[in-house]
C-alpha cells in the first residue's frame, strides 16, 4: 500500500510539473530572461570596473610565461602572492604543470614587458626566491608575447567569433524563413554565451585563446538543440504542438546530458589547463542551454504558434 501511495505521489508531482510547464509557459519565460539580464549586468559591471568585458591572460594581452621544472608540491596561491608583491601593478598567475597526476613544473605568467630585461630579471629573481632555488642552474623555458601581438590575437579572435555568430544567424534565417523562430534560436545561442561569460568572470578566470575557441564551439552546441526543437515544432505536422515539444525534449536532453557528462569527465581527468578552460566554458554553456532552449525557446515558439493559429494558419 505504501509503495502504491509513493507511486501515486510521484505521478501527481510529475503531472503537476507538466501542467505548470504546459499552462504557465509565459510565466516561466521570466526565468531565462532574468538569468540573461543578470549575466548582462555582470558583464556591464566588468566593463565598468576593469575597462574590459573579460579578464584576459598573457596570450591575449601580452606578457611573459616562464615554465620552471619542479617536482615538489607547491602552494601556488602563496607563491603567487609572494611574487605579486614585487609587481603590484601587474597581474601575476601561478599554476602547476602535471604529468600523469604528478607535479613536473610550475608555470608563471605576468603581464610585464618581455622586452624590458630589467623587469624580466626581476621576475626571475622573485620566482627564484619564492621557490628557494637558483634559476641560473635550471633549464627553464621562457615565452614572450608582445602587447601588440596579444591585442592582435584578441581582436582577431573576436572577429572570428562575431563572423561565426553572424553566419550561424544567416543560416538559421535562410532555413526557417520566418523571423520569430529564427530570432528565438539566435537569442538562445547568445544567452548561452552571455551566461557562460558572466560565470567565468564571477569565477575570476583569465580567458586565453583556448577560451575564445570554447565560445566558438559553444555556438555549435547551442544551436543543435534549438534547431531540433524548431524543426519538430514547425516542420512536422503529426501530433499536437506540445507532443512535438515533448518529443524534442527527450531527444535534445539526451544530447545535452551526454555532452555534460563528457565535459565533466574531461574536467576530472585532464591535466591540461587549456582543455580544462575549454571544458569549463562548454559545461556552463550547456547547463545554461537547458533553460534557454526548453523554457525560453519553447515559450517563444508557442507564442508564435498561437498567434499563427489565431490568424487561421495551421502549424
Amino acid at each position: 500500500m505504501e509503495q502504491q501511495k509513493n507511486i501515486k505521489q510521484k505521478k501527481s508531482l510529475k503531472q503537476a510539473l507538466f501542467e505548470i510547464y504546459d499552462k504557465k509557459y509565459k510565466l516561466l519565460l521570466i526565468i531565462p530572461f532574468l538569468i540573461l539580464f543578470l549575466a548582462l549586468a555582470q558583464i556591464a559591471y566588468q566593463i565598468y570596473s576593469t575597462g574590459d568585458f573579460i579578464k584576459k591572460d598573457v596570450s591575449l594581452k601580452g606578457g611573459v610565461t616562464i615554465t620552471i621544472p619542479y617536482e615538489k608540491n607547491v602552494d601556488t596561491s602563496q607563491i603567487e602572492k609572494q611574487v605579486s608583491s614585487q609587481f603590484p601593478k601587474n597581474d601575476v598567475a601561478v599554476r602547476t604543470l602535471r604529468s600523469a597526476g604528478t607535479v613536473v613544473g610550475v608555470i608563471f605568467e605576468a603581464d610585464i614587458d618581455g622586452n624590458d630585461k630589467l623587469q624580466v630579471d626581476r621576475l626571475l629573481n622573485s620566482i627564484g626566491d619564492a621557490l628557494k632555488m637558483d634559476l641560473s642552474k635550471v633549464d627553464y623555458g621562457i615565452e614572450i608575447i608582445g602587447s601588440s601581438l596579444g591585442a592582435s590575437f584578441f581582436r582577431e579572435s573576436l572577429v572570428a567569433l562575431a563572423v561565426a555568430f553572424l553566419f550561424m544567424g544567416l543560416v538559421v534565417l535562410i532555413y526557417f524563413r520566418t523571423f520569430v523562430p529564427s530570432i528565438a534560436v539566435i537569442l538562445a545561442a547568445f544567452s548561452d554565451m552571455a551566461v557562460a561569460l558572466a560565470v567565468i568572470n564571477l569565477l575570476d578566470i583569465k580567458i586565453g585563446t583556448a577560451g575564445i575557441a570554447a565560445f566558438l564551439m559553444l555556438i555549435g552546441y547551442s544551436v543543435d538543440t534549438d534547431i531540433l526543437l524548431t524543426i519538430r515544432v514547425l516542420k512536422r505536422k503529426e501530433g499536437t504542438v506540445m507532443g512535438r515539444i515533448i518529443s524534442s525534449i527527450k531527444t535534445g536532453m539526451t544530447m545535452t546530458v551526454t555532452a555534460i557528462i563528457s565535459t565533466i569527465v574531461a574536467l576530472a581527468v585532464t591535466q591540461s589547463e587549456v582543455i580544462r578552460q575549454i571544458m569549463l566554458i562548454l559545461l556552463i554553456g550547456l547547463i545554461a542551454d537547458i533553460f534557454n532552449t526548453w523554457i525560453q525557446n519553447v515559450g517563444l515558439l508557442r507564442i508564435y504558434v498561437e498567434k499563427k493559429a489565431k490568424k487561421g494558419v495551421i502549424i
